[in-house]
């Protein structure tokens, strides 16, 4: 059990390093996407900022994850992105529901094994 704090913090840094890069590189095909789930996208890449805040963002924290590097505030980076991930595909997209739940999971085991860190934000 103790290298499980370890993998988690691996997997879930290589999964946000890869996507991350993935939205500067463009090296993984783009699954076609429903209509609005599509038209939000589409809205969020017309901003101009946005997609390079959250895949920089994304490069970041998957960094700092796998580096084990502050840990406790890359996980606070990125609880809202996560949040927007599992909405995204719970409500625009929900056939790729599957790798955000397992995101949630790695993010919420990982956020427990740091909880005396996040205590003085809930007192």
């Amino acid at each position: 059990m103790s290298k499980l704090p370890m993998i988690a913090r691996l997997l879930l840094g290589l999964i946000f390093f890869v996507f991350g890069l993935n939205g500067f590189l463009n090296f993984l095909p783009a699954p076609p996407m429903p209509e609005a789930a599509g038209a939000f996208a589409g809205a969020l890449a017309a901003t101009g900022y946005m997609f390079p805040l959250i895949k920089g963002i994304e490069v970041l924290v998957g960094l700092l994850l796998l580096s084990n590097k502050f840990v406790p505030l890359a996980l606070l980076l990125l609880a809202p992105i996560t949040v927007n991930i599992v909405l995204f595909h719970a409500v625009l997209a929900p056939a790729g529901l599957v790798l955000p739940i397992i995101i949630v999971l790695l993010h919420v085991y990982l956020a427990s094994t740091h909880k005396a860190v996040y205590k003085p934000l809930f007192n």
